[in-house]
C-alpha cells in the first residue's frame, strides 16, 4: 500500500493534532456515490434500448449530470450494435439472357421460395431468361438467387445490388409481423407480396430476331465511362423512357424521348436515317449496279458514329446495342451495370451524371451512393413527382398528377378514387377480401374484422 501523500506533515503535528483512524486514513481511487446518485444514474442506464434504426435515445437525466459522473458509474456510452449482415434488407437486381424454352417450370417452386422466405419483389421469366428485383434479409434473397443458379443455364447473373435505408428498413419490419396488409403504400417492399411472371420477353422491345445471346455490345466499367462519353466522337444515347430521364440523365446523352421500350427500333431508324429509301428500294439498272448498291450500304455504315448507350441497370442496354449492331452499327458500347452501378462506385465529385435515377421500387428514385431520392410516385400513372408536382393542382394523391391528369378520362380518374377510399378504408385494394367486402367495417363482427386485419 502506497504511504498517504501528506503522511510526512502528519507526523511533524502529531503532538499537536492526533493522527485519524487507520481505516479514515487509507486513500480511496474514487469517492463512493451516495444511494442517492447510484439510484439516479442506474435509471436512465437500464433503460431498454429499441434495436430499430441502430439509434439511442437520448437520456434527458443524464445532462444533469458531469461527464466524470456518468463515466465512473456506467461505464463509457456505448456506440450503435455492429449490424448483422444476414439480417440485414438488401435490394438486388438480377437479369442473364439465355436459352430457356422450359422458363415456365421455374415459376411456381421459385414463388413458393421467396414466400417463404418473406423475400419481396418482382421477377420475369421467359424463354430468352430471367430478370428481376427482390428485396429480403441478405441470408434470404442470397438462398433465392442460389436457388436460381442451381439451374447451370441461369449462372452467372448479372446483379446490381442497393442498400436499403434504416427508415425504410423500419417501415418494412414494423408492419410485416403477422399482418396480412404488410406495409402498406409507405413501404419500399412488401414482405407478403412476390410476383413471378411469365412473359414473351424479359424486357419487352417487340423483335424476336434481336438476341442478346447471338451478339452484344461492349460493356464498359464505370470506371471508364467518363473517358467514353467526354470523346467528342462519341454519342451517347439513353435508352430509358420520358418519364425516367426527366429525372436525371448523363450530361450530354440523347434523350429519344419514348414512352416505351418499343418505340426504340423506329427512333433508331428515324434518328440514323436507316430507313430505305426509294432509290435503294429501285436503283438505276447500269452495268456493276449491285457492286454499286453494296458499296454505298458499306459507306453508309462506316459514316455510322460510335455510339454509347446506358439505362438503369444494363439490361436495356443489352438489346439496344443487339439491334445496332444488327442495323450495322460497328462500334457499340454499353454500360456495365447501368445507372446503378455507377451510382455506386463513383464519386460525386468526379460524377457526370445529373439528377436523381428512377427506380421501379418504392424508393422511386436513387442518389449518388445509392440513398433514395426525393421523388415520390404518382399511383396513379405510376410516374415520378417532385414536390413542385404534387403543389400543382392537377394532383390528386392516388388519382393523377401534372404529367397525367389530361391523359385521364373522368371515368378513369373516379375509378381511382374508388380504389383509393378502398385503401384508405381496409388498407389494401379491394378491402380485406381483395375486392370482394361483403359488408361494412361499421355493420361487420368484431372476429371477422380481427381475422381480416
Amino acid at each position: 500500500m502506497e504511504a498517504h501523500p501528506n503522511a510526512a506533515s502528519m507526523l511533524r503535528s502529531r503532538a499537536i493534532i492526533p493522527p485519524p483512524p487507520p481505516l479514515l486514513a487509507l486513500t480511496l481511487p474514487s469517492p463512493l456515490p451516495s444511494p442517492s446518485l447510484s439510484v439516479t444514474v442506474a435509471r436512465p442506464c437500464s433503460r431498454n434500448r429499441k434495436p430499430s434504426f441502430h439509434r439511442f435515445p437520448l437520456f434527458s437525466d443524464l445532462r444533469t449530470m458531469t461527464i466524470s459522473k456518468c463515466y465512473s458509474h456506467c461505464g463509457p456510452i456505448p456506440g450503435p450494435p455492429e449490424p448483422d449482415s444476414l439480417h440485414t434488407l438488401v435490394v438486388v437486381s438480377f437479369y442473364k439472357f439465355v436459352d430457356f424454352p422450359h422458363h415456365a417450370l421455374l415459376r411456381n417452386p421459385l414463388k413458393q421460395l421467396c414466400q417463404r422466405l418473406r423475400v419481396s419483389g418482382g421477377i420475369i421469366l421467359a424463354p430468352e431468361g430471367i430478370n428481376g428485383s427482390i428485396c429480403g434479409t441478405r441470408e434470404a434473397v442470397e438462398e433465392v438467387l442460389a436457388f436460381v443458379e442451381s439451374d447451370d443455364r441461369l449462372k452467372g447473373l448479372r446483379r446490381t445490388e442497393s442498400p436499403v435505408s434504416p427508415e425504410e428498413e423500419a417501415l418494412h419490419h414494423g408492419h410485416s409481423a403477422a399482418s396480412p396488409l404488410a406495409a402498406g403504400e409507405d413501404a419500399p417492399f412488401r414482405w407478403d407480396h412476390v410476383r413471378v411472371k411469365l412473359k414473351k420477353e424479359i424486357v419487352t422491345l417487340g423483335m424476336p430476331a434481336v438476341s442478346p445471346i447471338e451478339r452484344v455490345g461492349k460493356y464498359v466499367g464505370p470506371e471508364e465511362w467518363n473517358a467514353l462519353i467526354t470523346d467528342p466522337d462519341t454519342v451517347v444515347i439513353d435508352v430509358r423512357n420520358n418519364y425516367e430521364t426527366r429525372i436525371g440523365k448523363f450530361k450530354g446523352a440523347v434523350d429519344p424521348c419514348t414512352t416505351s421500350f418499343r418505340e426504340f427500333p423506329s427512333w433508331v431508324e428515324e434518328h440514323f436515317q436507316l430507313t430505305k429509301t426509294d432509290d435503294d428500294e429501285h436503283p438505276n439498272v447500269e452495268e456493276n449496279s449491285v457492286q454499286t448498291v453494296e458499296k454505298e450500304m458499306e459507306n453508309r455504315k462506316q459514316d455510322m458514329p460510335r455510339v454509347a448507350m446506358y439505362c438503369t441497370g444494363g439490361i436495356r442496354c443489352e438489346k439496344a446495342t443487339s439491334l445496332l449492331l444488327s442495323k450495322g452499327f460497328k462500334e457499340v458500347f454499353h454500360l456495365e451495370g447501368g445507372i446503378l452501378k455507377y451510382l455506386e462506385e463513383v464519386p460525386e465529385t468526379e460524377s457526370l451524371w445529373e439528377g436523381e435515377c428512377f427506380v421501379f421500387d418504392k424508393r422511386v428514385s436513387v442518389e449518388h451512393g445509392l440513398v433514395p431520392g426525393n421523388f415520390k410516385l404518382c399511383y396513379g400513372c405510376k410516374q415520378p413527382v417532385s414536390d413542385a408536382d404534387m403543389e400543382a393542382p392537377e394532383f390528386e394523391y392516388g388519382v393523377s398528377c401534372p404529367h397525367c391528369f389530361s391523359l385521364k378520362s373522368d371515368e378513369e380518374k373516379e375509378r381511382a378514387r374508388a380504389r383509393q377510399r378502398q385503401f384508405e378504408r381496409w388498407g389494401i385494394i379491394g378491402g380485406p377480401d381483395k375486392g370482394r367486402p361483403t359488408q361494412e367495417p361499421d355493420s361487420a363482427k368484431p372476429d371477422q374484422l380481427s381475422r381480416s386485419i
